[in-house]
């Protein structure tokens, strides 16, 4: 049962503001608007854009995202404020290094590891990739069916909720366990990654690698999901952009995109590192700044994902693949994508009657969050019953929803469980 304590340990953005002295918090408030400032007078031209405007959303996040951390000297009992961003956590201690070779022994400074121990290990490689993606995203698709577009992304969390007590009940997990594992049916795999550091670490690297396996094997099933739960008739229905379609400038854009990160900052500090980059890639791209745009969308994304790929390829080996527990992952795996995908399409057939027959029922398989593959099925799938039916936009609004309700989704297991789960 949710309690009062419970929803203050979720939004710990919140909380903390009124757990230290009011100045502190005055500070924090005035911070996240000089943030917003500097980011105007960046998009402007009155200041530097180049600098203004990554330093103004950090400012903003980041006092945005304080909460609550287990102290570092465990003879202290109070718990301390900081973020998850530059803040040291329990056991960072380095006092028993005497010198540089133990900085690199403890570093593991040795071909790969420098990469699994920098970026891998610690979520950064997926908050480079989500930075990435997000400077492809253009939000104007949510913008314009907003209502259409969270509704299907909701409905295709399915696999993200229900995983959980099947998980627990037959797979003989913890419900931490589970909840790592059941963020696949969100289909997001930066996501996957960034949940199971939190919540199961010991569980990483089987959990990376089961994600990234059936994100690419199970999409292959998702056409023969839609033939199965969608007749031909509604298949080819055509969708029409709406009649009072607003065009919204690159400037509203940023704005709508500045205020969805702080605000769910505040919400959800423990998802903050991941929902700073999605967002800060967006900002980039309103922003005009192509120079960022290009590095950011191109070697940063690219490169990052080449590691991503390089590291789960190698993490393969036979002990990881021959672990008794991978089985069980395996399956949870694929029943999460599977269930997500039954759930994004009775999505779709909800927004058909609520819409009165306007919405194709076969766009809610785009609520379930893979950028852009899932639209891309979805579109594929209709135009080879009706060449003239276009839904693209509507997907691509139910995708780019999908990514933001995964990062809450992840972001409540992480705050909730890691207080009341064992």
């Amino acid at each position: 049962m949710i309690t009062l304590e419970s929803l203050k340990e979720i939004f710990q953005g919140f909380t903390s503001l009124f757990a230290v002295d009011p100045k502190f918090a005055v500070a924090r408030l005035g911070l996240i608007a000089l943030g917003f400032l500097l980011m105007y007078l960046g998009r402007k031209g009155v200041l530097e854009a180049l600098i203004m405007i990554p330093m103004g959303l950090g400012m903003a996040t980041i006092n945005a995202a304080v909460m609550f951390f287990d102290p570092l000297n465990p003879a202290n009992t109070a718990r301390r404020v900081g973020n998850l961003f530059v803040e040291p956590q329990a056991g960072a201690s380095v006092d028993s290094m005497q010198n540089a070779a133990d900085l690199m022994t403890i570093l593991q400074i040795d071909w790969l590891q420098p990469i699994y121990t920098f970026t891998f290990s610690n979520g950064l490689i997926a908050c480079f990739v989500f930075m990435g993606i997000g400077s492809l995203l253009d939000i104007g698709f949510v913008l314009a069916r907003p209502f259409t577009s969270m509704i299907l992304a909701l409905f295709a969390e399915l696999g993200s909720f229900l995983t959980i007590p099947i998980a627990t009940t037959f797979g003989h997990l913890t419900l931490k366990e589970a909840a790592a594992i059941s963020i696949v049916g969100g289909a997001d795999g930066p996501m996957v990654l960034f949940t199971s550091l939190k919540l199961a670490p010991h569980l990483f690297v089987p959990i990376a690698v089961v994600a990234y396996l059936y994100l690419g094997l199970t999409y292959g099933g998702y056409p023969y999901l839609i033939k199965l739960m969608v007749p031909k008739r509604l298949r080819s229905l055509p969708m029409y952009p709406p009649k009072k379609q607003v065009q919204y400038s690159a400037f509203e854009k940023m704005v709508v995109a500045s205020v969805m990160c702080v605000a769910l900052s505040f919400l959800l500090p423990v998802a903050a590192p991941l929902i700073f980059s999605l967002f800060f890639g967006v900002v980039v791209r309103e922003s005009g700044i192509k120079a960022f745009q290009d590095f950011i969308g191109g070697p940063v994304l690219y490169g990052s994902t080449m590691f991503l790929g390089l590291m789960l390829g190698i993490l393969c080996d036979a002990n990881t693949i021959m672990d008794p527990k991978i089985l069980p992952l395996l399956l949870l795996g694929c029943l999460a994508l599977l269930l997500s995908g039954i759930g994004g399409l009775l999505g779709g057939y909800f927004m058909y009657f609520v819409s009165g027959g306007k919405v194709n029922p076969v766009v809610g398989i785009a609520g379930v969050s893979c950028v852009p593959t899932t639209a891309k099925v979805a579109q594929k799938v209709v135009s080879k019953d009706n060449p003239h039916a276009v839904i693209m936009p509507a997907a691509l609004g139910a995708n780019i929803s999908g990514v933001i309700t995964t990062a809450i989704i992840a972001g409540i297991f992480c705050s909730l469980l890691a207080k009341f789960a064992g």
